[in-house]
C-alpha cells in the first residue's frame, strides 16, 4: 500500500502514539478505531473487531489461571437453592 506511520495516523485522524502502540500489539482495537480503519480501507467493522476478539481469545486460552474446578468443590458447601 505504500502507506507510512506518518500517513496513516493523518489518514485515520489518531496519534502516534496511539496506531504504534496498536501496531506493536501494546493495545487492543477499540471500536472507535475498527471503524476508523473500516472507513479508510472500505471493509467491515465487525471483522476488524472479531479479529481482535480471536487475538483477546487466543490469549486469554494460553494464560494460567489459578481455577478450581466446579465438580472438585466440597459438596457439604455448595447447595443449589431451586425456586
Amino acid at each position: 500500500m505504500n502507506l507510512t506511520v506518518t500517513d496513516a495516523v493523518k489518514d485515520l485522524g489518531v496519534t502516534r502514539k496511539a496506531l504504534s502502540e496498536l501496531i506493536n500489539e501494546r493495545s487492543s482495537l477499540s471500536s472507535d478505531m475498527a471503524v476508523r480503519i473500516t472507513r479508510a480501507t472500505n471493509t467491515s467493522s465487525e471483522s476488524w473487531m472479531n479479529m481482535q476478539q480471536k487475538v483477546d481469545l487466543w490469549n486469554s486460552e494460553h494464560k494460567e489461571f489459578n481455577i478450581v474446578s466446579f465438580h472438585q468443590v466440597d459438596q457439604s458447601h455448595s447447595k443449589i437453592l431451586e425456586g
